[in-house]
Parts: C-alpha cells; sequence; structure tokens
C-alpha cells in the first residue's frame, strides 16, 4: 500500500452562551482586573433580585443574570478588590467561576455534501440497518463515532484495532455516527467489521489481504456483510478469468468473495496513471473509485484550495484514471478524495487525501442502495445501478473531467450520488 501525506485541519467551533433574566441598570463598570463569576446563595434566599441589586450596589458588581429557579443567585463581573468582599457575605453559599461553553457541533464534510448524502433517506437515523460493511485496512476505531461491531486481525495477530489511522479514516467516511459532535459518515451508524490486513506503517501483502476477503467472504450471509472498502493498491494485471490465466491468488479471492455476494469497492490508486496496471483496481468484479478535489462541498467550482493545492471540482492531481473505451471504463465511478475529514485512530479526527478517501463515499453509497433495496442482482447490480445513478444526475452536478467533459485519454467516471 502506498503512504499518505497528512494534512491536519481544526474544525471551528461555535460559541454558546447560556443565561436567564437580564439585568438593566446596572452600576458602573468595575475597575480594572475584573473577572467574570457566579455568586450562588443560600437556597433559602427569598429576594433574589434585592439581594443581587444591593451586592451590585455595595460592591459595584456589574450583573449580567439573576437565577431564582434552578439556583439562587446571579451572574457579574466583580473586581479583584471585591470579590472577598462578595464572598465574605453570610447570605453567599459560593462564588464559582464563569467558564466558557462551546456548542457541540457536528460537520457534515465536505466529501458527504458534494454527493449530496445529506439527502438520502437514511441520513438523520443511525439504526434501521439490514446489512454491515467490512473495511478492508489498517483496522478501523476504537473511535466513539464508529459502529464497530467485530472484525479480525490478519497482520499483527493480535487486536483488529486501528495501529496507523488510515482504516478509521476510511471507515468514518462511511459510518460516522449522526449526533452532536465530530464529523458524519454517508451511512451514519452502519454496522462495521474492521478487518486489519495492514501493519502500523500501512503496509502489508497479497497473502494478508487475502487472509481477510477469505474472512469476509466465510461470513458474509451470517454477518450481512454485502460491502467490503478496499483503500489498498498493488502492482499487477486482470487477466479476464479470475487469475486462473495468470495465477493471481488474490484476484480468484477477489472473484469468489463476489460470488457469495460481497461487493468490493477499491481505490483507484494514487500514481496519475492508468489504472490498468493496479489491482484490485483493474479488476472487472469490483467497483474502483477515483478521487475529485472538491473544496467546499458544492459544484460549479471556484472554491479555493485548502488542504492542498489543486483546482475545485476536478479529478485530484495524483488519482489514477481508466482509459475511454477499455474493459475498467465500465466498472470506475469517481468520488470526493481531496482534503477530506474523517475520524483518526485515537478518537480524534484528521484531514488527507487519497482515492483512499474517495472509495469509502461509494462503499457508502453502495450501502444505502442496498439498505433501501433499490440495488438488486448483486454485486454487478450494485455497480450498474450506482453507475447509471451517477450518470443520469443534471449536468451541473458533475465535475470537470468527468465523462461529459473529459479528455480523450482519461476516463475518471461520473460523480457518484448518494440520493437513495
Amino acid at each position: 500500500m502506498r503512504r499518505f501525506a497528512l494534512a491536519f485541519g481544526l474544525a471551528a467551533v461555535v460559541a454558546g452562551t447560556v443565561g436567564t433574566r437580564q439585568i438593566v441598570g446596572q452600576s458602573a463598570p468595575p475597575a480594572a482586573g475584573a473577572k467574570d463569576y457566579i455568586v450562588v446563595f443560600h437556597g433559602d434566599e427569598r429576594d433574589v433580585a434585592a439581594l443581587a441589586e444591593a451586592h451590585g450596589r455595595a460592591y459595584g458588581v456589574e450583573i449580567h443574570h439573576i437565577y431564582e429557579s434552578a439556583l439562587k443567585g446571579y451572574a457579574a463581573t466583580i473586581s479583584a478588590a471585591r470579590l472577598a468582599d462578595v464572598q465574605r457575605d453570610p447570605r453567599v453559599a459560593f462564588v464559582s467561576d464563569d467558564r466558557p461553553v462551546h456548542a457541540a457541533v457536528q460537520s457534515v464534510p465536505t466529501g458527504i455534501n458534494r454527493i449530496d448524502a445529506e439527502l438520502s433517506s437514511h441520513f438523520g437515523s443511525n439504526a434501521g440497518w439490514n446489512t454491515a460493511v467490512a473495511v478492508i485496512d489498517t483496522g478501523s476505531g476504537p473511535h466513539s463515532e464508529l459502529n464497530i461491531v467485530g472484525g479480525k486481525n490478519c497482520s499483527t495477530g493480535r487486536s483488529y484495532s486501528d495501529g496507523n489511522g488510515h482504516g478509521t479514516h476510511v471507515a468514518g467516511t462511511i459510518g460516522a455516527l449522526t449526533n452532536s459532535a465530530g464529523v458524519v459518515g454517508v451511512a451514519p451508524g452502519i454496522p462495521i467489521y474492521s478487518v486489519r490486513v495492514l501493519d502500523n506503517t500501512g503496509n502489508g501483502s497479497w497473502s494478508t489481504v487475502i487472509c481477510g476477503i477469505d474472512w469476509v467472504t466465510a461470513n458474509a450471509a451470517s454477518l450481512k456483510i454485502s460491502v467490503a472498502n478496499m483503500s489498498i493498491e498493488g502492482s499487477g494485471a486482470d487477466d479476464g478469468n479470475c487469475g486462473n490465466t495468470n495465477n493471481d491468488a488474490l484476484h480468484r479471492a477477489i472473484c469468489a468473495s463476489v460470488a457469495a455476494g460481497v461487493t468490493y469497492v477499491v481505490a483507484a490508486g494514487n500514481d496519475s496513471l492508468n489504472l490498468a496496471g493496479i489491482v484490485p483496481a483493474t479488476y472487472d468484479e469490483v467497483l474502483t473509485v477515483t478521487a475529485v478535489a472538491d473544496y467546499n462541498g458544492q459544484p460549479g467550482g471556484g472554491a479555493a484550495a485548502t488542504c492542498r493545492a489543486g483546482v475545485d471540482d476536478t479529478p485530484g492531481d495524483f488519482s489514477n484514471f481508466a482509459t475511454p473505451g477499455s474493459a475498467d471504463e465500465a466498472h470506475t465511478i469517481a468520488a470526493p478524495g481531496v482534503c477530506i475529514q474523517s475520524t483518526w485512530k485515537g478518537g480524534g479526527y484528521n484531514t488527507i487525501s487519497g482515492t483512499s478517501m474517495a472509495s469509502p463515499h461509494v462503499a457508502g453509497v453502495a450501502a444505502l442502495c442496498i439498505n433501501a433495496g433499490l440495488c438488486t442482482g448483486g454485486p454487478s447490480g450494485v455497480r450498474n445501478q450506482l453507475r447509471l445513478d451517477a450518470s443520469v444526475q443534471p449536468i451541473d452536478y458533475g465535475f470537470t473531467g468527468d465523462p461529459n467533459s473529459q479528455s480523450a485519454s482519461r476516463y475518471y467516471g461520473y460523480l457518484v450520488a448518494a440520493r437513495y
């Protein structure tokens, strides 16, 4: 697997305020060095307003709020010179610092917004799933935003949790919970199986990847795993015969897993090359995802670049591509893959780029479509339905470089649409 550069992003936080009754006719502002406090009276105090206003006159405090129900007291700015006077008042139980608070804001990442995932029928709920997704990667989680329900370690032989961060990022784009914090995924709350086939450095081998595919295939029916995301790449070719002609064990394993009903969504790779030399991207049986640069979650282009240089609503400058008219064109689709914010190991969040980040957008959409009963006919039906639905979106939904405006030598596919 290729290593990906990391670009750290900061989420904006919205400040909130808490208060009850505002007070007018205040005394003059207190002296310099004053701070904000909450003065709490004993619970038997009857005339809170009168006592608060008496403090304002006696101690020069600037009162902001009076509290009479949840507690008895007031909020005020008090000078350092008069704080002890307020605390000594026998009617005061204690004085507390007035500490800042912030609204717990959940952000909708630009990629989620760009493919209209917020318009899907499932977007507002974490429940109601009759299918699950396997993330075959560096492991996934643990993370409070992910519904990790099990997994397998084929790499280090220990926990299937993430030792790198990459797999947790992928899982978050697929299914981060809809709640009051962090980010949200394409298919919020979907059960995710963490299949660890890469080590802490993001490296593995065909043998470890096949181990993961083997586990998914054995458990697909009982665990309802209908989609597997593989944001990994290596060199190879498609013999058009599931690896039986060119002795490709990885290809043969994927074909068997597809026959068991699992839709494989894979990254196109990050070499700015024809994906015909990249596996599993070139295998006809998978759905291969190229990366689009989108910086504001909206169509039309023109947004300024954020975490890395690029042109809004164009193919990622690193993204691999298919040759127009080739067999690879028939299983290639596009998704946002530049400056994607998602979950990260250790419970945090990170913003990174790559076709690894594009692939889970499509994996989430595939799960939405299957869960809604709109993608039928097995994995080939899923591939065809998603590509068809992407191709019939309004022309202004797409990007410069899609099949409506492609060059003669590069095919990136239509932008996936998540309106299921």
